[in-house]
């Protein structure tokens, strides 16, 4: 296992084949609302999943940040709690670590609800909330 980047931090540790879950916190933008963005933040803490949890993703691909590559790469699916899909998918390209056709699945808190967002992110293959 690696290390957890120094600009991310690690709720829990994900178990077995689950989707790694990663949350941007739209730190620097600013263009998810904010409270949207703290009932997810406290909807995947309650969930008791383990996720990851960025300060703002656009700054890491500004930065070209390899942790992005690392993520992009990952051997299990990725569900990224963010902002538009094509901003985010455009945001790792950026970073020179285009994400993978499949295996990925984006949420968008900018226009969603928190409970359409936590409903779809935290729900298993066969539909079940985990």
């Amino acid at each position: 296992m690696t290390e957890p980047h120094p600009q991310a931090e690690t709720a829990a540790m994900l178990a077995d084949d689950a989707a790694r879950i990663l949350y941007c916190r739209c730190a620097y933008a600013q263009v998810v609302p904010a409270a949207v963005k703290d009932a997810v933040l406290e909807g995947l803490a309650a969930a008791g999943r383990g996720f990851e949890m960025v300060p703002d993703l656009c700054e890491m691909a500004a930065r070209r940040d390899p942790h992005l590559a690392e993520l992009a790469r990952g051997d299990r699916p990725l569900r990224i709690f963010a902002c538009w899909p094509r901003a985010v998918q455009g945001l790792f390209a950026l970073a020179d670590a285009p994400l993978p056709k499949q295996g990925v699945e984006i949420l968008n808190m900018r226009t969603d609800t928190a409970e359409a967002v936590l409903a779809g992110g935290l729900a298993t293959p066969d539909g079940a909330r985990s």
